[in-house]
């Protein structure tokens, strides 16, 4: 049964032609995300260590066991760069307005959520993990905030029910989404085997790899397509068997009039 906030829209221009709609579900979480930076902005002044209890801290969810870090540090955002939680919320809009008025509301928030989550999981094991390897690290208190791991989610999801739709991406080139979904991966992906930037491309792979594990689980219907080569192959002999066959037919007098298939 369709969800019925799913029908309840609000347009709005979108950059580069068209119109993107804002839905009830994204536009809730723009306003929860927009009041919890108020807050953190704001805690300081009553003495609220807000930023530093709720932000992702391997260390702090590993041996403190703060077992709600993976899921608070996406509502936090850097208090002291605005830019951080707009252009998240920015990506969110023109993006998420689009997956949540073909799912329902209901569906996109625990797929946002999922991803968030589970690219916060990721976060506070990648230090064991790499330590395991052998590799050191000084990442465990390293604290990770903001919604990127959801967001990066979300872009994997329209680029997967989306894949042709074309796009501008940083505001400046048309892409088709799916091509403009690998760039991201693969600078995510790239970012993370350097050294540390300030940014945490381990959320970012983290909510792509979550999501498109959801997707292949939750929704099988949404599948990523992958090229037939079996299907093609059988074609193509298909195919060939025609051409013997309309050949011999010629040579047997049976040539006479169109072939109907």
């Amino acid at each position: 049964m369709a969800d019925r906030y799913q029908y309840r829209q609000y347009r709005f221009g979108r950059p580069g032609g068209g119109y993107s709609t804002l839905t009830p579900v994204v536009k809730q979480l723009l306003i929860a995300n927009g009041v919890i930076y108020l807050a953190q902005l704001l805690a300081p002044s009553f003495g609220v260590p807000l930023t530093s209890l709720c932000a992702l801290r391997p260390a702090d969810v590993v041996y403190r066991l703060r077992l709600w870090q993976p899921f608070t540090y996406m509502w936090l955002h850097a208090p002291d760069s605005a830019m951080h939680i707009l252009f998240n919320m920015f990506t969110l809009w023109m993006f998420g307005s689009q997956v949540a008025m073909a799912w329902g509301a209901r569906r996109f928030l625990s797929f946002y959520l999922v991803c968030g989550i589970g690219a916060g999981v990721l976060i506070a094991a990648w230090p064991g993990l790499l330590e395991l390897l052998g590799v050191q690290t000084l990442s465990y208190s390293l604290p990770t905030l903001g919604a990127s791991g959801a967001i990066y989610g979300v872009l994997l999801a329209f680029g997967v029910c989306y894949p042709d739709q074309t796009v501008l991406m940083g505001f400046l080139f048309p892409i088709k989404a799916k091509y403009m979904v690998m760039i991201y991966g693969a600078i995510a992906l790239y970012g993370s085997m350097g050294i540390n930037s300030g940014v945490s491309n381990i959320a970012h792979l983290g909510g792509m790899a979550v999501g498109f594990i959801y997707l292949r689980s939750r929704f099988p219907r949404m599948r990523v397509r992958l090229p037939d080569f079996q299907g093609a192959y059988r074609q193509w002999k298909l195919e060939r068997a025609k051409r013997k066959f309309q050949v011999y037919m010629k040579k047997h007098g049976g040539g006479r009039g169109p072939w109907v298939n």
